[in-house]
């Protein structure tokens, strides 16, 4: 156990945390840019174009000048204060560091506390069963006493190849596990470990490698067949009683809970070939009627909770997504350092782990990687989460996290116990209950009307109402006195699949920001929910992804605006003579020299960087935009928004343009509507501001419309592949027909009413 926590001079702490040392360069920066921006809102004042006594249609353009005037000049509001919501986080961030070490010699492996995994899926053509157990042997094979770990999986798809899948994998386990250990095998998911690691030179090592490949390859063979066939063979389904439980399944929306001990860890004869204990493995999925609305993801975790809490009650749990393998065998380790440190382990309520990505080009053609927000810049990482961990914690974001057990129970910090280390076991309560009795007392748990006139969603467990119930649930937990942690280790500790296809990102980030723009405009947002529960500056940091939704409509008025006025003839901007012109230079061009620095210095690359504009552009015009329709209509209750789940499966084509980092097009949708006719209108924009610059006697920097124009040019480079996508390229890939001649007849109506 450990010691005295009052005695000071035996206090190791289990972490460290160290702030940014070179921050100066950052504020300085800032502090110029904050010049810069003030020297434009005085422009914009001073020079504002108002109404003179000219009558007819110079009055009328005047005017219209105003009118663009003033929506230019809101638009660089807005985007202050959301840079000013961003400087609040990356002002002082923090980095961690664990002592996994000291953690070994203060508590023994008894010691230690249990945890409870859980891994979510939910549609087997989307999710394939293969991916999924994959994930779950990878959590499996933690470096961590085994008899500690509990694995569940939700499956709301209710399918039996999933639940053969996962049969297939409590076999293959015996195998894998002592495998894993005896080798320290990384990372251990078998998929990944035999597709990246090279055959051992090692004879004993190269021997039961090529054994338990062989033993994989035949389970994957089994697995792939049974999923393509569609359904599972009489003979197999006679092999385990489990398989009843699908005579009785309507639908994977309307069946009774099945639950499902596959391996029984407080089974004595649950053991490896070495003959070490497994751990628990357990299937779920929970009951569904059509009467019952199911909360998606939020319902099967809180499901989890109770079930979990049944039969193991760890007071640690993990939730990983069915696509985010365990990439590093220690990050349990890494959590209970947090977790178990002796002054400040007690007001942690999770640590979170970045997202990270094994799919990605090389370029990272649709910015996935979030790596500016989540990445390390060795010692100086000026990254949005690390700047959440400085004002009281990050955000929780579904997946890579692990929970104290109580905070999700809706107890305050205050309220929780202050030991882990007094851990049992509930099987060890337990001991004379059957796998059998313990699956039948926990149906009712996975009920439909369990949850009903209960806290459950509202106060306890993960949060209902919101497409994005993973932040707001981070949120609830800090509001009640606990604190979060995030932590970035050098090996990444989960790995998982990218959107492949432009349509998958925009439409995942449409989900994202309509559910953040719910938070924001409910009676949760952290400015008045959090009032007095949360520090000033992490009530602000919530608000970078919050406000992304509203962020549309200022881009969309600064990227439109210019152009039109451009074929109107009217000016927004200074001559480049003038030295009004220098803070518009100086705040776009240095803005974006210092976004390039900072990604270069988290590993990024020019052309990645180059992506990343462009995406944050088509984001910001169409994600967003229609994440803030939708909202909007489901306030007025003309729409209600269905969770959607993004495809893991990738057709051979798709795969090999994504790899050549072609952008993927391919089909129709109102999102490559908006994308190309904007571009279509920055073009003809563009080609105006070329006529007004060469055909006048004025030169460049005296020319009033060479801003404007410049404007317009790095916008119609930016667009540079939709262009290609309307004239060049003829793959399947490429923007349909339909979506070009819409887009053309969009463009030359806007132009016409310009012209008029």
């Amino acid at each position: 156990m450990g010691k005295n926590h009052d005695d000071d001079r035996d206090y190791l702490p289990l972490f460290e945390t160290k702030s940014s040392k070179n921050c100066t360069q950052f504020r300085l920066f800032v502090g110029t840019m904050l010049v810069g921006i003030c020297s434009i809102f005085v422009y914009r004042l001073w020079y504002m174009p108002l109404p003179t006594k000219e009558e007819g249609v110079v009055l009328i353009i005047r005017i219209i000048r105003l009118w663009a005037w003033i929506g230019v000049f809101l638009s660089e509001l807005w985007f202050t204060l959301y840079w000013f919501v961003k400087i609040v986080v990356r002002w002082n961030p923090v980095y961690r560091h664990t002592f996994k070490d000291r953690l070994t010699l203060k508590y023994g492996e008894k010691d230690l506390p249990g945890v409870d995994i859980f891994v979510c899926t939910a549609d087997p053509k989307a999710e394939p069963p293969l991916m999924v157990v994959n994930t779950v042997l990878s959590v499996m094979a933690y470096n961590y006493p085994p008899e500690k770990l509990s694995v569940y999986l939700s499956d709301d798809g209710a399918s039996d190849l999933t639940f053969y899948a996962l049969l297939e994998a409590s076999k293959f386990s015996k195998e894998w596990l002592p495998f894993c250990n005896k080798f320290r095998v990384e990372p251990r998911s078998p998929e990944a470990y035999f597709t990246k690691a090279p055959q051992p030179l090692d004879d004993d090592h190269r021997y039961h490698w090529a054994s338990i490949k062989r033993l994989y390859e035949d389970m994957k063979i089994r697995i792939e067949s049974a999923t393509k066939a569609g359904q599972i063979s009489e003979a197999i389904r006679k092999e385990n009683k489990g398989f009843l439980e699908w005579d009785f399944v309507s639908s994977r929306r309307d069946h009774q809970t099945i639950i499902q001990i596959l391996i029984d860890g407080r089974n004595p004869k649950a053991v490896d070939i070495d003959e070490h204990p497994l751990p628990t493995l357990v299937y779920l999925a929970r009951e569904k009627r059509p009467k019952y609305h199911h909360n998606f993801k939020a319902g099967a975790m809180n499901s989890l909770i109770r079930v979990s809490a049944q039969i193991s009650d760890a007071p640690i749990i993990l939730n990983v997504d069915c696509d985010m393998y365990s990439n590093y065998s220690e990050s349990v380790r890494d959590a209970m350092c947090f977790f178990l440190d002796e002054k400040k382990g007690d007001e942690i309520a999770f640590v979170q782990f970045p997202q990270a990505f094994e799919n990605l080009t090389e370029n990272d053609i649709y910015s996935s990687s979030l790596r500016v927000i989540m990445e390390t810049m060795h010692d100086d990482p000026k990254v949005e989460l690390r700047g959440y961990d400085t004002n009281g914690g990050p955000c929780y974001i579904g997946t890579g996290c692990f929970h104290r057990r109580e905070s999700l129970s809706g107890k305050t910090y205050n309220e929780a116990s202050k030991v882990l280390l007094d851990w049992k076991r509930k099987n060890e309560d337990d001991e004379g209950i059957s796998a059998e009795a313990l699956e039948e007392t926990s149906k009712v748990l996975a009920s439909c009307t369990y949850e009903e006139n209960t806290r459950w969603g509202k106060e306890m467990g993960v949060m209902y109402g919101c497409l994005v119930e993973d932040i707001l649930t981070g949120l609830m937990i800090q509001c009640r006195g606990w604190r979060s942690v995030y932590y970035n280790p050098k090996r990444k500790a989960f790995l998982g699949a990218a959107p492949t296809t432009l349509q998958q990102a925009l439409v995942q980030h449409k989900r994202w920001g309509e559910g953040n723009l719910q938070i924001f405009f409910s009676r949760y947002c952290p400015l008045k929910h959090g009032y007095k529960k949360i520090p000033l500056g992490l009530r602000l940091s919530y608000l970078v992804s919050l406000l992304w939704s509203l962020n549309c409509l200022a881009s969309l008025y600064y990227v439109i605006m210019p152009s039109l006025c451009l074929l109107k003839g009217i000016s927004l901007f200074p001559q480049v003579s003038n030295i009004w012109a220098v803070p518009f230079l100086y705040v776009f061009f240095g803005n974006r020299a210092y976004s390039l620095g900072e990604l270069l210095m988290c590993g990024g690359t020019c052309r990645e960087w180059l992506n990343y504009q462009r995406v944050w552009l088509f984001k910001r015009t169409t994600s967003y935009f229609f994440s803030f329709l939708d909202f909007v209509l489901r306030l007025l209750g003309f729409t209600d928004a269905p969770f959607i789940i993004t495809a893991k499966v990738v057709d051979d084509d798709v795969s090999e343009r994504y790899e050549r980092e072609l952008i993927e097009f391919g089909t129709t949708s109102p999102m490559f509507t908006i994308l190309t006719t904007l571009s279509l209108l920055y073009a003809w924009g563009f080609i105006w501001g070329l006529k007004r610059l060469v055909f006048t006697e004025q030169s460049l920097v005296l020319n009033p419309f060479t801003l404007q124009t410049v404007l317009c040019g790095l916008l119609v480079f930016i667009n540079l592949p939709i262009y290609q996508a309307i004239f060049i390229r003829k793959d399947k890939g490429t923007l349909p027909n339909s979506v070009i001649y819409q887009s053309i007849m969009l463009t030359l109506v806007t132009c016409s009413i310009v012209h008029y």
